[in-house]
């Protein structure tokens, strides 16, 4: 058995399709390829612990009766390599399998020997993916919006990295634009206001507490040196409101778990010639033309409803210009896939960057984006309103100060991304099964509790005893959690996982009332039952890091 942990399927599924691969051929002289043999896991346990599809796949090829073909491929099959122990045709020609225990407990051998690095699996085959998440405007905290984000994004590239891809964590801090002239503005006009002078917020200003702490602290330091409204002092605080922002964000992702590996700038983008070099690039290649005194983008070539504006008539560029330079930048990087994650309201965006990097002369397939849309927070089934620049948003660190960071982790990814989501607070702080972080993480220190308890034995050689129903119905789904992994990172959908996780707590739970784990009357039942629980933790556990969340031991 491979305890390495290599591909993205688990040892019995391939030896199954191989067998099948083999039979296939023997019976009726045809090649198959077996990533297209279909292995499922039956919804009624009586009908096997597997079954496949693959004489119906073959009907149309062999012109023959399904059923005929199943029967076929049964007698050729070699059911020992495959540790079958029975086989059956059922339905229009169903092949339905019964594996042996024994196999089946192998996975037990194959947790305990890869420990921490079971269900990591190499489906990703080092393909260089950056994932781009958050990357917040750096003018004040983040909230609820962000917050799904940052879970969402740090969840895949977990995923991503346990399956092989070579990923990159990027963070694109927005530190050019109107909003950073404005925030430098709010933050000049605050400093005047503590040094007493006549003061003008600006209409678009930032009003929020924060401008007002960094605008005294700075006071407090430089008393009246940049107290005249000029170009010069105007820069000192745009850069020193996004120093502070820019940190206050850091605290607040590493207090959530997130954690980026590089931290891009729009303003060196523009500062390095890289847009100039961009839309260079675009006019070379016959993309863009004047008109109306304007530089425009032909992106009706690449199927927009529109050409669209990258130079306006005063000059300045859209802001679609810098996002064409970033993307640029990324793909001169070497990356294989460029992964962003974007709010609900940057959906009509995404053909136009598309385009872009199509224009460019790069495959637009290389950019994937997730929508991440709306979060609304309930408390006593009402909604909590939130407004980012009066100030009064709800944060990543109040909510995760509210209810636990293990809580805001798992709510935000329970769900698929691109489905509004209401943020439950009142579930969120239950100490019950109804809450399924609790579930979970109670499962675990259920699970950590029985084994401190455990008096010492003689650690189990093989797990023949092991036949209960529900001791082989962990076993299976334990089994298929590599599947699980590699699946939720091709997809990039860390709720998959969750969905694993409620599941193999229910298995777990199911398994501990039905089978009586510490027996010092049949001692070596008790040693494979407690072999098969520690699986079953590691495995767990294993699933609760990929998404950020503890495994509590002790609750």
């Amino acid at each position: 058995m491979d305890i390495e942990g290599g591909s993205g399927m688990n040892q019995i599924e391939m030896s199954l399709k191989h067998a099948l691969k083999d039979a296939v051929s023997k019976a009726f002289g045809q090649e198959l390829q077996e990533d297209n043999i279909v292995i499922e896991i039956p919804k009624d346990k009586s009908h096997g612990d597997y079954s496949t599809n693959v004489a119906m796949q073959l009907t149309r090829i062999l012109k023959n009766n399904p059923r005929k073909i199943a029967e076929g491929i049964m007698e050729a099959l070699d059911k020992d390599a495959a540790d079958i122990e029975s086989c059956e045709i059922a339905g229009p020609g169903f092949i339905n399998f019964k594996i042996k225990n024994t196999s089946l407990a192998k996975i037990i051998e194959t947790v305990l020997a890869q420990g921490d690095n079971f269900g990591h699996n190499d489906t990703g085959h080092n393909i260089k993916v950056n994932v781009e998440y958050v990357s917040a405007n750096p003018t004040g905290d983040l909230h609820l919006g962000h917050a799904r984000g940052a879970a969402w994004g740090d969840s895949i590239t977990r995923l991503m990295k346990a399956s092989g891809y070579d990923v990159c964590r990027e963070y694109y801090v927005n530190d050019a634009g109107n909003q950073i002239i404005n925030l430098g503005k709010s933050l000049q006009a605050r400093y005047r206001e503590h040094m007493g002078l006549d003061f003008v917020l600006p209409e678009d200003g930032y009003h929020g507490e924060d401008v007002k702490k960094i605008a005294i602290e700075l006071a407090e330091t430089y008393k009246d040196t940049y107290v005249e409204e000029n170009e010069e002092n105007l820069k000192f605080f745009k850069e020193k409101g996004i120093e502070f922002e820019l940190n206050k964000i850091k605290r607040d992702l590493d207090y959530f778990r997130v954690h980026f590996d590089v931290w891009s700038s729009e303003q060196k983008i523009r500062d390095d010639g890289k847009v100039e070099a961009a839309l260079k690039v675009l006019d070379e290649k016959g993309m863009t033309y004047e008109k109306d005194g304007a530089l425009w983008f032909a992106t009706t070539k690449f199927n927009d409803d529109k050409d669209r504006v990258l130079r306006k008539t005063d000059g300045s560029y859209t802001y679609l210009v810098p996002d064409i330079a970033y993307h640029k930048d990324k793909l001169d990087r070497g990356f294989d896939m460029l992964v962003d994650l974007l709010g609900a309201d940057h959906h009509g965006y995404i053909p136009r960057l598309k385009a872009s990097i199509e224009a460019l002369g790069n495959d637009p397939d290389k950019l994937q984006v997730d929508i991440i849309q709306m979060v609304r927070l309930v408390e006593n089934g009402e909604e909590v309103k939130m407004s980012k620049r009066l100030g009064n948003a709800v944060t990543i660190r109040e909510l995760c100060d509210e209810v636990g960071v293990d809580a805001v982790r798992y709510f935000f990814v329970q769900r698929a991304v691109d489905t509004h989501f209401d943020f439950d607070l009142g579930l969120a702080r239950k100490q019950s099964n109804d809450n399924p972080v609790y579930y979970a993480q109670y499962a675990h220190a259920r699970m950590c509790s029985i084994l401190r308890q455990a008096p010492e034995m003689k650690e189990a050689e093989n797990f023949d005893l092991l036949t209960h129903e529900k001791e082989i119905a962990l076993m299976k789904y334990i089994n298929e959690f590599t599947n699980v992994v590699a699946d939720a990172a091709k997809t990039r959908s860390p709720h998959k996982v969750c969905n694993y996780i409620q599941k193999l707590a229910a298995y777990f739970h199911s398994f501990y009332n039905a089978c009586k784990v510490i027996d010092m009357e049949h001692e070596e039942l008790s040693a494979q039952r407690l072999a098969l629980l520690k699986a079953t933790k590691i495995t767990l556990k294993n699933a609760l890091e990929l998404i950020g969340v503890e495994a509590i031991e002790k609750m």
